[in-house]
């Protein structure tokens, strides 16, 4: 890791030692009668630290340990994504190869470099063999609505979310060396938006946005949430390649994108009846619930900045 990373990671420690303290003087004030919200507060910033932590052992081993961080993601993903949309026994081969040779290939794939197939494998060349794989079982049952849950599910848990270690391989004038800092920018724009307008929400929610699909998403939290974390990424302009405004404009984008992504993934959950997508990680759900927005502000990230910045 670079100085700058380096201070990033040590400034966010500093936040999460003063978001544990509250917590804790929060607990002591409850005494032995538990509060339900503080209780979930202190899982929620104790798993932070957590998560920071893994991102952080990740960014020391630098393009390598980002990017089996994330293939390691993108696999408990595309596990949570395949068990709550179930299949057949005769859909076998076509998760044999989901899991086992789409996922490492893909995140093959963005490890060297090679732009022009990682960017297209998934959408293209297995947007083809899948159904091919799932005609392997002899199952003419519900065989579109399966296939299209195999897609989808490699869509958002591999395709997606790989472009996040992505960001590495572009390579930006003045800015070589320093490409674990937009993968950090990315991070902290969209899990700051995700927390802002869950305060917001929580403080001044009136009106709900999409009450069928995500009961605690409302128009004052996504502005004020969105506002506020616009703002934010800004302020950051100094660890990017960008200028202020510039920041600012891609931190808009980001923030839209998460929260599409947190949209189009509630509704996911709505019609197959559940709350989180798992269990994985304390106060937060699954792995899916954590990253539901960078599924979706990833990829536009990322070709905003290679078609924006990137040398040829």
């Amino acid at each position: 890791m670079d100085h700058q990373t380096l201070m990033l990671f040590v400034a966010v420690a500093g936040f999460l030692a003063v978001a544990s303290t509250v917590g804790f003087l929060l607990q002591q004030r409850t005494g032995a009668s538990a509060n339900p919200v503080v209780e979930n507060l202190i899982a929620r910033i104790n798993a932070w630290w957590v998560m920071v932590g893994v991102l952080a052992i990740a960014f020391a081993f630098g393009k390598i340990g980002v990017t089996v961080l994330f293939y390691l993601i993108s696999f408990f993903a595309l596990r949570e994504f395949i068990t709550l949309t179930p299949t057949r026994n005769s859909d076998y081969p076509a998760l044999v190869g989901a899991f086992y040779l789409v996922l490492p290939f893909q995140y093959f794939l963005v490890y060297i470099e090679w732009y022009g197939l990682f960017s297209i494998f998934i959408p293209v060349y297995v947007f083809l063999l899948m159904p091919f794989l799932a005609c392997l079982g002899g199952d003419a049952t519900r065989f579109l609505e399966r296939t299209a849950k195999t897609q989808w599910g490699l869509m958002i848990s591999v395709f997606c979310i790989s472009h996040v270690p992505a960001l590495l391989t572009l390579h930006l004038p003045n800015f070589e060396g320093r490409s674990l800092l937009l993968v950090a920018f990315l991070v902290l724009v969209v899990q700051s938006s995700d927390v802002l307008q869950y305060i917001w929400g929580k403080l001044f929610g009136r009106h709900r946005i999409a009450p069928h699909l995500s009961p605690s998403k409302t128009t004052e939290g996504f502005v004020g949430g969105v506002v506020s974390a616009t703002v934010l990424g800004g302020s950051l302009w100094w660890m990017t390649p960008f200028t202020l405004w510039q920041a600012t404009g891609m931190s808009l984008l980001i923030c839209v994108m998460g929260f599409i992504g947190g949209l189009v993934m509630s509704a996911i959950k709505r019609d197959r009846g559940v709350k989180d997508w798992g269990n994985m990680i304390e106060g937060h759900g699954g792995m899916l619930d954590r990253l539901d927005s960078v599924c979706f502000a990833a990829p536009v990230f990322f070709h905003a900045v290679r078609y924006g910045w990137a040398q040829a």
